[in-house]
């Protein structure tokens, strides 16, 4: 089906590479464009051994800042605090940085607001916030996932804050991918396909093998929604085209419209 004037995405095929837990944002905006949306999970999250978690989370008040990078940080977070007979309260005098939009709405929703959302959504980000407060000294609490890096807790030390960054979930790749996806991949039925976190790309490498991977994508468009991402798909690779300047769904789908429009013309 050709995209219809006016709706760049209409009819056309995107695989949506996502968290096995986040479906639905995305696929909404594409679809409400007129996209054909395959989604792809490629990111199975999971609790991580909880040994150094737990005490911290048991001494809360020792914290000055707590940092959540993500929506499912928060989840994971929260999660634990009630498995532990613990809740919101135990945050009274901790203040909260959340990282991105989406982590500050997953975390008002638990009735806490934040009292720092950095412009900048990455961990480069988060450290240029912090340098701003003169952290020296402050304790700060970073639950994190397996496969975080390292630029939170070694730039906040840098500063001279205390970190503890105990590991709150684990990231690993499903056991298969959807049939359907896999078909259109092997098929070229794909007009693109999205990134929508570096792992996402770096578990399809791993689950097709990187070179299957490159010859499945040839001369289809690739959108990774930030630099972190996109850095990732080059390390495999592959060529990215649609990069957005703000790292959100919304400007993911944004940046894919005007890229199309322009191939339209």
């Amino acid at each position: 089906m050709s995209p219809v004037c006016g709706r760049p995405l209409f009819g056309r095929t995107v695989l949506v590479t996502r968290a096995a837990d986040r479906a639905g944002e995305f696929t909404s905006l594409l679809e409400a464009q007129g996209a054909r949306v395959l989604e792809c999970p490629t990111i199975r999250l999971e609790p991580a051994p909880r040994a150094e978690l737990d005490a911290a989370l048991e001494n809360l008040a020792d914290f000055d800042w707590l940092i959540l990078t993500s929506a499912s940080a928060v989840q994971f977070f929260f999660a634990r605090l009630r498995e532990l007979g613990l809740d919101a309260r135990t945050l009274a005098g901790c203040r909260i940085c959340a990282v991105g939009p989406k982590t500050a709405a997953a975390l008002a929703a638990h009735g806490l607001r934040a009292d720092l959302v950095p412009s900048d959504h990455k961990g480069e980000g988060v450290v240029a916030a912090f340098a701003d407060l003169a952290p020296k000294g402050a304790r700060v609490l970073f639950p994190r996932a397996d496969k975080a890096r390292d630029v939170i807790p070694e730039g906040l030390a840098a500063l001279g804050a205390r970190v503890d960054a105990p590991l709150l979930y684990r990231n690993v790749a499903p056991d298969a991918l959807p049939a359907p996806a896999l078909e259109a991949l092997e098929a070229g039925e794909l007009d693109w396909v999205a990134f929508t976190a570096s792992s996402t790309a770096e578990n399809l490498a791993a689950m097709l093998g990187a070179e299957r991977l490159k010859r499945l994508l040839d001369g289809v468009v690739v959108a990774a929604i930030g630099p972190i991402a996109a850095s990732a798909c080059r390390r495999l690779g592959l060529e990215v085209s649609v990069e957005p300047e703000v790292y959100t769904l919304e400007a993911l789908t944004d940046a894919l419209i005007r890229f199309f429009s322009g191939r339209e013309r």
